[in-house]
């Protein structure tokens, strides 16, 4: 029985040139870093501005990077769906898309923020769309590790936004999501290796295999578990906070140890799908206890 498959519509095609999915995750943690850069409620203009600029350059990164792996996105399962691995939208719409989004993203925060978050951001996108999507992701399993300073960056964004400034605290912030990036990121690799082995992108199962990179996703995990720690130890944060770390870190290292021990695609995916939750919760740990702390 034939069916009607109705196209998307363009609106919806250049959506999701953007990853939005991935995009809410990285404004969330910048927004939470626009409240942690004070003790009182940021200024609401400042926050608003803020998080329409770094969502709207974040989405001109997404779009590069659609365009670049259009042709990798094809070969894989979970991507294969993208418009520009279909065919949908061409070269030249995705650029003058992600101009266009990207140079109103500057425009906002250079007038209505501040010329530092501006360039912070546009350094972001450089290292995403540029330096980690066409230099290190093609070229070195570590790729994810090294390119994860760029998808690390939201809570020095959103601090700098409100602050103008990027302090230590902000950093910390930062060190946090680049140790938690590996063994998110490398969770989902095993299950899709197979996809991964068809894109011909080096990454870390399809080159060294799953027992190896089950090891690095433990390591990595204890590493996270251990910086989570250092919000308390700087006294940026006190003890809702660090229970609440410490909780939500050993249920992350409990899904690392069942992932090196007993693997499963289930398991892993299992994995894959609490450390997105786990970040969440922990920033939203952060913010509570900042303004009980306070």
């Amino acid at each position: 029985m034939n069916t009607l498959t109705i196209p998307p519509s363009r609106i919806a095609q250049y959506w999701a040139l953007t990853k939005p999915r991935v995009t809410q995750l990285a404004v969330f943690c910048a927004v939470i870093g626009m409240f942690l850069a004070t003790p009182d409620l940021p200024n609401w203009k400042i926050l608003v501005a803020a998080t329409v600029g770094i969502w709207l350059l974040a989405g001109a990164a997404f779009a590069v990077n659609c365009l670049v792996e259009r042709e990798i996105d094809s070969r894989m399962a979970r991507t294969a769906r993208r418009p520009m691995a279909r065919g949908e939208l061409t070269v030249p719409q995705t650029l003058a898309f992600s101009g266009v989004i990207g140079g109103m993203g500057m425009w906002v925060l250079y007038n209505f923020v501040n010329p530092l978050t501006m360039w912070l951001t546009f350094a972001t996108f450089v290292g995403y769309a540029v330096i980690y999507t066409m230099i290190l992701k093609p070229a070195t399993p570590q790729n994810i590790v090294i390119g994860g300073l760029s998808g690390a960056m939201p809570p020095a964004l959103g601090w700098a936004a409100v602050a103008n400034d990027v302090p230590m605290q902000a950093w910390i912030l930062v060190l946090i999501i680049f140790v938690w990036t590996p063994p998110h990121f490398w969770a989902l690799a095993l299950y899709r290796r197979d996809d991964y082995a068809k894109s011909g992108l080096p990454m870390l199962p399809v080159t060294h295999g799953l027992k190896f990179t089950q090891f690095q996703i433990l390591l990595y995990t204890i590493a996270l578990v251990a910086t989570t720690v250092l919000p308390f130890a700087v006294r940026m944060s006190g003890l809702i906070y660090l229970a609440s770390a410490l909780t939500l870190g050993a249920v992350f290292l409990w899904h690392a140890w069942r992932l090196y021990r007993h693997y499963s695609d289930l398991v892993a995916r299992k994995t894959f799908a609490y450390s997105i939750i786990y970040l969440s919760l922990l920033f939203v740990a952060l913010l509570v206890d900042h303004y009980l702390y306070f």
